[in-house]
C-alpha cells in the first residue's frame, strides 16, 4: 500500500536544540552549572532557518515542528521582549515562503527561569494562570502562522528527566515529585487544548510511547513476577494515565488519587507520540534494552521498528477513530547505513498499519539538522543532514517517500 495522497511529511527539533539555551530559561542555567554540556548556538538554526527551511521543503518534507522558546518571549515575569517576537514572525513568515507547514511547541523540557523557580507546572497557580497567559500570548500573536499546535513535549520525559532521573532542571530524584510534576505537565498539556481548539489549527498530543515488556536476570519465577508488577506500574505512567484521560475524563497518575476533569475526554484533534524504542522493565525498576540481543545505540537503548507498529495498533485500540500523528522518530548514531535500514523498516509498519485502517496522518523524522542532544551534547548526531547541511543517504530515502518514489 502507497501512503496516502496528503500523507504529512515533515521533521522536527526544538529551540534549545537548534537555537541553543536561553538565557533566561532554567536549562541555561543547568548548563552555567556544568551539569550538561553547553549548546552554545545550537545547529545555527537561528541564522541559517530560511535556508533549511528551503532545503527541508527541496526534500519534499514540508510540515516541520519547531518550539518557540517560551524564555525568549518572557525572559521576566510580564516583560515580553518584541525582538524576540518579531524574530520568531519573521522565521514563521520564512517557513510559509518555503512551502513550509509549520506546527509549534509551546514547552520542550526548558522554561523561563521565572516561572519555573514559582514552582512551574507542579504549582497549580503558576500553571494555571502564567502559562494559560503565556498560551493566550501565543495563539494570538502566531496563531496566523502557525498550521497546528503541539503544546508540551512529551509530558513523562519531561517530569521523569527533571523529577526522577535529575537529568534535567530542576535535577530532583523523588517519586513523589515525578508525580506531581507528570500531573502538572499533563494538566498543563490540556490547559492549552482548551485555549488554541476551535481555532482552525489542528492541536496534537506529543506523548513518548514505548512497548514494555517485563525482564529478569535470572530463571527466578519470583523475579520475573516482581518484573511483572513493576512493568504494570510504568504502563500506567506511559499510556494508561493519559489514554484515561483523553477517553473517560479521568486523570490517572499512578500513586496519586485519581481526578474526574470531565473536559479531558475526547479532547486534541490528533493522538501525537514519539517513538524510539522498547524497553525491558525488570524488579528493582530499572530499565534495559528490548529485545534481547538487538543492536544498541550510544544513547543505551536498541531502536526497534516492530515497536512502532504495536504502539499504532495499541492508540487504534485504546482510542478507536482518533487520528494519529508520528510526532518523531529516528536514530541517533554516527552509522547512517544503520538509520536508513531503521527508518525503512519503521517506514513498512507504517504502511502495514494505514493498510489494517489505522488512520496514520503523518511521519516527522527527528531531526532536520544535527543538533544539541541534551546530556549527550553533540556526539549523537539524529539528522537527515550534517551541521554543515550536507544531506545523508537518509534524506534521499525520506525524500523517496515524501515525493511518492518510495512505498507501495
Amino acid at each position: 500500500m502507497a501512503f496516502p495522497e496528503r500523507f504529512w511529511w515533515g521533521t522536527a527539533a526544538s529551540s534549545t536544540q537548534a537555537e541553543g539555551a536561553a538565557p533566561s530559561s532554567d536549562y541555561f542555567g543547568w548548563e552555567r552549572d556544568g551539569k550538561v554540556p553547553a549548546s552554545d548556538d545550537g545547529n545555527g538554526f537561528a541564522a541559517n532557518y530560511a535556508a533549511d527551511f528551503r532545503l527541508y521543503a527541496d526534500h519534499g518534507l514540508t510540515h516541520h515542528r519547531l518550539s518557540i522558546e517560551w524564555a525568549r518571549i518572557e525572559p521576566e515575569e510580564g516583560k515580553r521582549d518584541r525582538g524576540a517576537i518579531e524574530r520568531y514572525r519573521a522565521m514563521l513568515i520564512a517557513a510559509r515562503d518555503a512551502g513550509l507547514h509549520i506546527w509549534v511547541c509551546l514547552h520542550h523540557f526548558s522554561l523561563p527561569a521565572w516561572f519555573a523557580a514559582m514552582g512551574g507546572f507542579l504549582d497549580d497557580r503558576a500553571r494555571s494562570y502564567y502559562w494559560r497567559r503565556h498560551v493566550e500570548f501565543m495563539r494570538d500573536t502566531f496563531g496566523d502562522l502557525v498550521f497546528g499546535w503541539k503544546p508540551i513535549n512529551e509530558p513523562l520525559a519531561f517530569a521523569a528527566g527533571g523529577w526522577l532521573a535529575g537529568v534535567l532542571p530542576p535535577g530532583i530524584r523523588d517519586l513523589g515529585q515525578f508525580r506531581l510534576a507528570l500531573r502538572g505537565a499533563h494538566l498543563a498539556n490540556h490547559d492549552a487544548w482548551l485555549l488554541l481548539r476551535g481555532g482552525g489549527k489542528p492541536v496534537t498530543t506529543i506523548m513518548s510511547l514505548s512497548p514494555l515488556y517485563p525482564g529478569n536476570r535470572s530463571d527466578s519465577n519470583d523475579e520475573l513476577a516482581g518484573a511483572q508488577a513493576v512493568t504494570a506500574i510504568f504502563d500506567a505512567a506511559y499510556w494508561t494515565a493519559w489514554i484515561r484521560a483523553l477517553r473517560e475524563g479521568v486523570l490517572a497518575i499512578p500513586g496519586l488519587p485519581e481526578e474526574r476533569i470531565p473536559e479531558m475526554q475526547g479532547s486534541f484533534d490528533l493522538i501525537g507520540f514519539s517513538y524510539y524504542n522498547a524497553v525491558t522493565v525488570y524488579e528493582d525498576g530499572t530499565m534495559g534494552p528490548y529485545p534481547a540481543g538487538a543492536r544498541v545505540g550510544p544513547m543505551g537503548y536498541a531502536p526497534w521498528s516492530e515497536g512502532l507498529g504495536i504502539v499504532l495498533r495499541r492508540i487504534a485500540r485504546e482510542l478507536p477513530g482518533r487520528p494519529i500523528l508520528i510526532c518523531e522518530h529516528g536514530v541517533g548514531t554516527t552509522d547512517d547505513a544503520w538509520r536508513i535500514q531503521v527508518l525503512t523498516d519503521s517506514l513498512r509498519e507504517v504502511e502495514r498499519a494505514l493498510a489494517d485502517g489505522v488512520d496514520v496522518r503523518g511521519f516527522f523524522h527527528w531531526t532536520g539538522v544535527d543538533n544539541y542532544e541534551w546530556t549527550f551534547g553533540w556526539n549523537v548526531p539524529f539528522g537527515l543532514f550534517d551541521r554543515e547541511r550536507k544531506p545523508r543517504g537518509s534524506a534521499a530515502l525520506m525524500r523517496r517517500y515524501a515525493r511518492g518514489l518510495d512505498g507501495g
